[in-house]
């Protein structure tokens, strides 16, 4: 018997689930798309119906990749995509969204995020995430990769405390935002979407980590995540196409970290004693 998945309010009172699926990489190559087409469906069986992508993601393919998979299912999924800055003009992030949601052949976005700082001026971003809220083309947004500063000031321009999640790098071996990012965001109540939450893999052969497992008769990758899950406020995204590992990811939810455990963790990575810059994949 599983444990349900939890789910987490943003600000605006959207709920969503505490994992989801990311798809960075997918849509690179045709002959994959079934088996990534079938991994989408089959978060979604699972109960993890937050789906990450963006434009900038395979040239618009990743988006194309979740549109096909979510043709019959629009409804059960929380449908995430970005804006890339040179596109964050206020007319460019209106333009942007429009092909975002022809290629995910949905007509709404549940949220709408700023893949990263650019050149344009936050406000004009705000004002058009604004005015695509308005429209209903999508119900919520929020930024990717903004330190402590970065939100500070978005904070400070008009309606920019609308914001309602932060998407940054985040896992064991990269734990520089708990210094400060991560409790900013906690007092604001502004929940974080951990990108690489296993950090693409290369998590999964520290020999602590491995250690650790064995004692839950669990796999690495399960305890990587389940240290995020474990914080207030964290969304890890994991992204896989292998069915199997879709299902470990899933059985995180499950696992229960002891405080001594957590202790070992934190030895073997240690968290921040000072301001980290933050980091970026």
């Amino acid at each position: 018997m599983h444990d349900s998945i939890a789910t987490i309010t943003l600000p605006g009172g959207l709920h969503v689930p505490t994992i989801g699926l990311g798809t960075w990489m997918m849509g690179e190559h045709k002959r994959h798309m079934p088996a990534e087409i079938d991994a989408v469906r089959h978060a979604l069986d699972l109960g993890m119906t937050l789906i990450d992508t963006a434009e900038m993601y395979a040239d618009g393919a990743s988006e194309t990749v979740v549109g096909k998979a979510l043709k019959d299912r629009r409804g059960e999924a929380f449908v995430v995509s970005k804006v890339v800055p040179w596109n964050a003009s206020f007319n460019g992030t209106i333009e942007a969204c429009d092909r975002s949601l022809q290629r995910l052949g949905t007509d709404y976005l549940d949220l709408y995020l700023l893949h990263w700082r650019g050149e344009h001026p936050l406000d004009d971003t705000v004002a058009a995430l604004e005015t695509l809220k308005a429209s209903g083309k999508i119900r919520s947004w929020g930024v990717s990769n903004f330190d402590t500063e970065d939100m500070e000031e978005l904070f400070s321009v008009p309606d920019g405390k609308n914001c309602a999640v932060n998407q940054v790098l985040y896992n064991l071996s990269r734990r520089g935002i708990e210094y400060d990012l991560l409790p900013w965001c906690q007092e604001r109540h502004i929940p974080i979407m951990a990108y690489s939450p296993i950090e693409q893999g290369r998590l999964l052969e520290h020999p602590e980590l491995i250690h650790i497992a064995k004692a839950y008769q669990a796999t690495p990758a399960q305890v990587a995540l389940a240290f995020l899950l474990e914080r207030d406020s964290v969304i890890p995204i994991p992204k896989t196409v292998n069915l199997n590992r879709l299902r470990e990811n899933r059985d995180a939810v499950d696992l229960d970290i002891t405080d001594e455990d957590l202790d070992r963790l934190d030895a073997a990575f240690p968290p921040p004693s000072r301001k980290v810059p933050l980091e970026m994949l």
